[in-house]
């Protein structure tokens, strides 16, 4: 490897290594075996298949930076998912509250979209050390966020879950706004018909998953499902219809929407998760009123409720991401340069020179 190639191993191996020495020290004190319910395994494995081969290979559609992609994945998944269970674990200690052990490994599961989804946003210009450090705050603060909305406005713990999108798309576009933008010239971080095949593999296996994922914390599971599921349905038709519309000749396009904002989003979080998220943020305040159109002494309440949930959640991610950018960002964390952005070669060692990967 060149030797203008800055060299992690002074900090990446033992960031990790430290970490998951005060996760094992704090599992042994907090984590007596409590006798699980197995009948959640499937639930906590629908998410995990989510999670790991989802959103891993949703986005693998840089041509150069396939192998950063599924194995930064892997990597913020497990060292993530065992933070956010010590988090949780210590908000149900001050609540005096408690937890089957998988209950909460399905909640942390689920947080670490947060986290994924920011990625998103961020892919191809963050180096490790930076990555791992976002994760860290981002599960703190998404915690933080949820517990205020259950303590403070009452929302229950499935509505706050929810909320893990519209955390994370705009968490992750705060934090991407102090990174350098790669020249509009490069193309490295183009597609090809193999990554987007790959990236398509991976909207397939969210779609299939998710269903599982909106209806995991619910007390109407049945509900939850049915509407997920035809809710995907139309979208995916609407998609579809869409993509053919707005083509020039005709033909259907794995992507047909554009960022809409001036800011560099490597992966689409805005209008992937974002503003789907918005607008079901919207959505769910219509419905709310339909639904109580005939109470209107609880009505107001239960809008500014909602409303409520909704300002808080968006604004805690937009600052802290901010904040946590500014912070990563410093010379200390190894910032990449621009002319390194979107190389599987600046973190991995090849056999061959990865042109045409």
């Amino acid at each position: 490897m060149p030797s203008s190639y800055r060299n992690f191993r002074q900090s990446v191996p033992w960031l990790i290594l430290s970490l998951e020495a005060v996760f094992i020290a704090l599992f042994n004190i907090w984590f007596p075996y409590d006798g699980e319910l197995i009948k959640s395994y499937p639930a906590f494995q629908d998410v995990n298949h989510m999670m790991i081969f989802g959103f891993g290979f949703y986005l693998m559609f840089l041509k150069r930076y396939g192998f950063s992609t599924t194995g930064f994945n892997l990597l913020l998944i497990v060292l993530g998912v065992q933070c956010s269970m010590l988090i949780d674990t210590f908000l149900l200690l001050l609540q005096e509250k408690n937890k089957h052990h998988l209950e909460r490994l399905i909640e942390a599961a689920m947080s670490m979209t947060a986290v994924v989804i920011s990625t998103g946003a961020v892919l191809g210009k963050a180096n490790p050390v930076q990555l791992i450090l976002m994760t860290v705050l981002e599960l703190i603060v998404f915690s933080m966020s949820r517990w205020m909305n259950v303590t403070f406005l009452q929302v229950t713990d499935s509505i706050s879950m929810m909320h893990v999108h519209l955390f994370g798309a705009y968490f992750g576009l705060a934090f991407s706004s102090c990174f350098s933008e790669p020249s509009p010239r490069t193309d490295k971080n183009a597609r090809t018909p193999k990554s987007d095949l790959l990236s398509m593999l991976g909207t397939v296996f969210l779609w299939v998953f998710w269903p599982s994922f909106n209806s995991v914390l619910s007390d109407s599971k049945w509900r939850a499902i049915y509407n997920t599921y035809f809710g995907l349905a139309v979208s995916a038709v609407t998609a579809f219809a869409l993509s053919v519309l707005t083509t020039k000749d005709g033909k259907f396009r794995m992507r047909c929407l554009n960022p809409p904002l001036k800011l560099h989003d490597t992966s689409g979080v805005h209008f992937t998760f974002g503003m789907p998220a918005v607008l079901g943020a919207l959505a769910q305040v219509v419905l709310l009123i339909i639904k109580n159109w005939n109470n209107l002494s609880s009505l107001g309440y239960l809008v500014m409720i909602q409303v409520g949930a909704f300002c808080l959640t968006i604004s805690v991610a937009l600052l802290t991401g901010l904040i946590a950018g500014l912070i990563l960002n410093l010379r200390l964390f190894k910032t990449i340069p621009v002319s390194k952005y979107f190389e599987d070669q600046f973190y991995w060692e090849f056999p061959h020179l990865a042109v045409g990967f």
